[in-house]
């Protein structure tokens, strides 16, 4: 058995996924597109800003033709399927500069590899994509959109899954509990991924990311089942519009002292002041920003 660090960590993955040799592997098994790749940028962003969010990508890479993401999920979010929708559309729409040409110069391929199973049992897919393209009545592709967002999950592959595609949810799959039998995977990208992965092999600096990344997500799932938690009873107790918003400005709380934040008295009065759906986002946004909006 060899020892390895989880792939549902964002240092682990993009480590192992920003080898080019891997990542031209992994588009093309998955997507089933040739792709080939010198440089795997981590952490890209387009400057100046495009839209109204500053996103960055995990794994960028692209040739003359292509360009493709690729993102990875643990923690499932609420607005995951929509951020990763926009992240799709922004990479196809920075490439137009000018009114005067609307020609995309790059197909673009966005893939997001999924690591926890849903609570909804009809999002439990192995894969499922968006095609960009023209249909006409009769459902006939007529060639002008190439676009495609796809989705991945480690955790639902089936025996019916295609080969390609399903050796590499098995090994993602068989990384989280941080022991995988190499022997089980003999082909050459997927040995390089393990190569990759191995504890011994990983840096003092990555180690550091590592821990910092695994005690946030713990502290998310915390407040998440902590703020679900005291929504529920608060509910029972107070009427559940009422338990709902106290549950949630309880869990928001909880989530602001173990990010080690302080509020003004203007900030707590606020936060007193708001709805059930404001305290969500707001939630998301701390999760997402660890800090306190301006």
């Amino acid at each position: 058995m060899l020892d390895v660090i989880s792939l549902q960590y964002g240092t682990a993955f993009k480590k192992a996924f920003g080898d080019p040799i891997v990542f031209s592997a992994f588009v093309h098994d998955v997507l089933g597109i040739e792709f080939h790749t010198e440089r795997v940028e981590q952490e890209h962003g387009f400057r100046p800003v495009y839209g109204q969010v500053d996103i960055k990508y995990d794994l960028f890479a692209e040739d003359t033709q292509r360009r493709i993401v690729v993102e990875l999920q643990h923690l499932r979010e609420n607005d995951s399927f929509d951020r990763f929708l926009y992240y799709h559309l922004i990479s196809q729409a920075e490439q137009i500069q000018g009114a005067d040409d609307y020609r995309f110069r790059r197909t673009v391929y966005t893939l997001v590899v999924l690591t926890r199973l849903p609570k909804e049992s009809s999002l439990r897919f192995d894969i499922a994509f968006q095609n960009s393209d023209l249909q006409d009545l009769q459902g006939r592709a007529l060639g002008v959109y190439e676009h495609r967002l796809v989705f991945v999950n480690a955790r639902a592959w089936r025996t019916e899954t295609p080969t390609p595609l399903r050796r590499w949810l098995e090994l993602i799959e068989d990384s989280l509990d941080q022991q995988v039998d190499e022997t089980k995977y003999p082909e050459a990208a997927l040995q390089r991924v393990l190569r990759t992965l191995e504890r011994t092999r990983i840096s003092p600096e990555e180690a550091f990311r590592l821990k910092d990344e695994a005690m946030w997500e713990q502290v998310k799932q915390e407040a998440l089942r902590e703020g679900e938690a005291k929504g529920e009873a608060k509910g029972e107790a107070k009427g559940k519009a009422e338990g709902k918003a106290e549950g949630l400005r309880e869990g928001v709380l909880d989530l602001v002292e173990l990010l080690g934040l302080v509020l003004t008295t203007a900030q707590l009065t606020h936060l007193h002041t708001m709805s059930p759906e404001q305290l969500h986002a707001l939630r998301q946004q701390l999760k997402q920003t660890r800090r306190w909006p301006a």
